[in-house]
């Protein structure tokens, strides 16, 4: 059970945090499930199943006297999962994720898919098993650069060996081997023949499952003690070595090796570009895996910390959409007016500077030989703050719908994918109002519209470019910002109104009437219109305040000086790239949230 806060919380069956996917049929029609399960095996051997996930090709099973369709099998234990967790949360749990191999085709998945349905669970989202552990890798710290190659070992009842890469929005599963006597169940086969070889068999079938049994326990208890007694069904007892294990298990971890060797190969990359192996499932614990994927495949291998449960918990931080509000739904937060107050800010700004950059140009020669000189940067960052304020209503409107379908419950989409939508939307929006700024002002000067063209769209592509990959990493994050993506991606107010304020004042400078008595502080009005404009690109690409003050000063002492009507448009363009460059931020900021210092839940 996962929350919303990231804390999490594991059920427990009959006491412990795992349940063991083996079904009884009891003679009474019930079925006994787990733990429960493997101790009634020893009286009714002939009703017992003991995985019955691993034969889904199966869909009738014979049991005793008894058809049974295997789909309710794997249901009993899930509708066991899914009665603690009501009782856990005192609700019905709405997001469910199940954990899946990664070699698991479409039919497979649809099998698991109907054994969730008829245990009473909301629809899962299926998550393999390898995207979910190195998700849960990310979340516990360890470095997975964008681009760097793994290998998770999954090494439980079977083996799955898989190579991921990691992309911008996500891990790509590149190859992946799987060998289901490659596992536990193959290394406690070898040990029962190991034993058997020399007592003979134990009551049939009854005592084959208890003598299985104790076997699962003391191999897990050999993980931390030399050696434990090994009780057998006829009542007595022998002991259990590591040199005993070791020796069953030698030949099953070669294979697990050799899968990972294969799965590499298939995935057309050397060794020296993984960044590590990672071992997960009950056998990860064993010594000797450690040495002999060594031999194999000569890169750092780890052991995850709880290996069985890497998956399960990083299951809760993979990329799949929730299909509806969880039991204790996580918080969508509604955009405050406040919002829709700093989207109105770069929208006015925009219209003020363009107003300005139309009303007041320098006019040069008379009448048809007329020609005007032009204030180009204003023209730039007036088309920034009317692409900023078209992403800003994008961002709030889509987030905003989010909110409200999260709280209807039973949404489509995720609140990333409508935040990512409302950013296209929005972007196309902009740039279709900096077009309209270009040809309105070529058909008011009545220069041609190319000049317009280049300094009103050219500055804003950079940040339509970066908005619109923010636009897909949206869509692909089913977590939400801590805040909202409203929050995120709520533009600084502060380096707006300083910006469009300096902008503002530069204009004025440059076309101002020079009477005698005012050029002093025509020119002072320039200078300090070029020291607001620094200090607000410094706002763009700073959040940290000292870092603001400390970069503010020497930025905003440097454009004060460029202040003249060549640099005007070097100056527009410099903001321009800090917007650009504040977009870039927020895109990084979500594609690594563990790094950036915005996690996402």
């Amino acid at each position: 059970m996962a929350w919303p806060d990231g804390s999490w919380t594991p059920l427990l069956f009959d006491g412990e945090p795992d349940l063991p996917s083996a079904v009884l049929l009891a003679p009474d029609g019930a079925m006994l499930t787990g733990h429960q399960a493997w101790q009634a095996a020893a009286s009714v051997p002939d009703r017992f199943v003991p995985a019955p996930r691993h034969s889904p090709d199966e869909h009738r099973l014979a049991i005793a006297d008894t058809q049974v369709d295997g789909v309710d099998l794997v249901a009993a234990t899930l509708r066991r999962v899914a009665h603690e967790a009501y009782n856990a949360v005192g609700a019905r749990v709405e997001d469910v994720r199940l954990v899946v191999p990664a070699g698991w085709g479409p039919r497979r998945r649809t099998w698991l898919r109907q054994a969730a349905h008829r245990a009473g669970l909301a629809q899962p989202r299926l998550v393999e098993a390898p995207v979910a552990v190195a998700e849960h890798l990310l979340a516990t710290g360890v470095q997975l650069p964008v681009g760097s190659f793994l290998v998770v070992c999954d090494v439980g009842a079977g083996a799955e060996v898989t190579v991921l890469r990691r992309g911008p929005a996500g891990f790509e599963v590149l190859a992946t081997l799987a060998d289901p006597a490659a596992g536990g169940t193959a290394i406690d086969d070898a040990i029962i023949m190991a034993l058997t070889a020399h007592d003979g068999p134990h009551d049939g079938d009854g005592g084959r499952w208890a003598l299985a049994a104790s076997v699962r326990a003391a191999k897990h208890a050999l993980a931390d003690h030399a050696a434990v007694t090994l009780p057998l069904p006829d009542a007595s007892a022998t002991v259990l070595t590591v040199g005993l294990l070791d020796q069953a298990a030698h030949p099953v971890l070669q294979r697990v090796a050799h899968l990972a060797a294969e799965a590499i190969a298939a995935a057309e990359i050397s060794v020296h570009d993984l960044v590590g192996v990672y071992c997960v499932g009950g056998v990860a614990r064993l010594p000797l895996l450690r040495q002999v994927l060594a031999d194999a495949v000569p890169v750092a291998l780890t052991v995850v910390p709880e290996p069985a449960m890497a998956a399960v918990r990083g299951a809760a931080d993979v990329g799949a959409i929730s299909p509806g509000a969880a039991a204790v739904p996580p918080e969508v937060p509604v955009p405050p007016v406040r919002r829709a107050v700093a989207i109105a800010v770069p929208g006015f700004a925009s219209l003020g500077l363009v107003s300005q950059f139309l009303l007041t140009p320098e006019w040069n020669g008379a009448m048809m030989y007329r020609s005007a000189v032009l204030n180009w940067g204003e023209l730039a960052v007036a088309a920034v703050f009317a692409v900023t304020a078209s992403l800003g209503a994008g961002t709030v409107l889509g987030s905003a719908v989010a909110a409200r379908t999260s709280l209807a419950a039973g949404p489509s989409l995720s609140p990333g994918s409508q935040t990512g939508t409302g950013i296209l939307a929005s972007a196309s929006l902009g740039v279709a109002v900096v077009g309209m700024y270009a040809v309105v002002g070529s058909l008011y000067i009545g220069d041609p519209v190319a000049g317009f063209l280049r300094w009103s769209l050219l500055p804003v592509a950079p940040i339509v470019a970066a908005s619109a990959v923010m636009a897909l990493v949206a869509a692909r994050q089913w977590r939400t910002p801590v805040g909202g993506w409203s929050q995120m991606l709520a533009f600084p107010t502060g380096s707006v109104i300083a910006a469009g304020l300096g902008m503002a004042m530069i204009q004025y400078s440059l076309t101002a009437d020079r009477w005698p008595d005012m050029v002093v502080w025509i020119d002072l009005a320039g200078r300090v219109g070029g020291l607001l404009l620094g200090v607000g690109t410094v706002m763009a690409v700073v959040p940290q305040p000292i870092l603001r003050l400390i970069l503010g000063a020497p930025l905003g002492v440097i454009t004060a000086a460029l202040v003249s009507r060549p640099a005007s448009g070097i100056l527009g363009v410099i903001y321009a790239i800090a917007v650009a460059a504040w977009w870039l931020r927020q895109l990084w900021t979500c594609i690594l949230p563990g790094r950036a210092g915005r996690p996402l839940r």
